[in-house]
């Protein structure tokens, strides 16, 4: 996301955030710069804050962009971790590499509805901006959750909003809202997504806290360091954020335990 004359400090009073204490110890710089939307690393803390992972355990991290969700999880809970993604680039490795876990990461390119791994292999599964774009599907969960060892947890965050709109976007976000934010649904529409299709209990669906503002930190950061030709709609989003203030948009944050 980040180019190479981005200036760090600007970054850091972005990306560094008392909320985000696990977080604010990695380099801002490299946060951002394998980042394809929204900090993963966030994203991760704010999920693990509902999970108790301890170590050892074997976690698939199931869209993992760039694996730095993954590098995380590995280093600060001492996980074991499949690092899953359609579009894994060669440049993965280097970096769980150069963070010292490669003992602990390992990267699979993969897509999401073909997983060639054993039945109940995991003790977790996660999914982080991601799920949103393959887990919709009825059938979806009842074909991951095979993976899932009996009592494993599935922990998704993904970009949603607040409550259904069953007439439509707001006037302040229409002119934006595409066919594919259809894919946008509340904390209550995943809970009854998630529990009538597998045989799952939802322990947790609620937003994240402030997850509309870190959102408009991102996009902020991305108007001024992201790539010259993405920098307008990044700002534009920013605008869209800071206008809806958390009314429509959040982060959905969802915790659901195989029976």
């Amino acid at each position: 996301m980040l180019t190479d004359d981005a200036d760090p400090v600007l970054v850091a009073e972005k990306l560094i955030h008392p909320q985000f204490p696990r977080s604010a110890t990695y380099d801002a710089v490299w946060q951002a710069r394998y980042a394809d939307g929204p900090n993963p690393l966030w994203l991760a803390e704010s999920l693990t804050d509902l999970l108790d992972l301890t170590p050892g355990m074997r976690v698939l991290d199931l869209g993992c962009g760039w694996a730095t969700s993954s590098i995380f999880l590995a280093k600060e809970f001492g996980v074991q971790v499949v690092a899953a993604d359609m579009w894994l680039r060669p440049e993965t490795w280097p970096l769980i590499v150069e963070a010292g876990v490669e003992s602990q990461v390992l990267p699979v390119r993969v897509e999401a509805h073909d997983l060639r791994f054993a039945h109940e292999y995991f003790d977790a599964i996660i999914s982080l901006d991601a799920y949103q774009y393959f887990g919709t599907d009825d059938l979806y969960l009842g074909y991951l959750q095979q993976f899932l060892a009996p009592g494993g947890v599935l922990g998704i965050v993904v970009l949603g909003i607040t409550e259904e709109l069953d007439a439509g976007p707001p006037d302040h976000l229409a002119d934006m809202w595409t066919w594919e934010h259809k894919a946008f649904h509340s904390p209550a529409w995943w809970r009854t997504h998630l529990e009538r299709s597998a045989p799952m209990i939802v322990e947790h669906a609620g937003l994240v806290p402030d997850g509309w503002r870190h959102s408009l930190r991102w996009q902020e950061l991305a108007a001024q360091a992201a790539p010259p030709q993405a920098r307008p709609a990044c700002a534009e989003w920013a605008r869209r954020l800071a206008t809806d203030a958390g009314r429509t948009i959040g982060w959905p944050r969802i915790v659901a335990r195989k029976k």
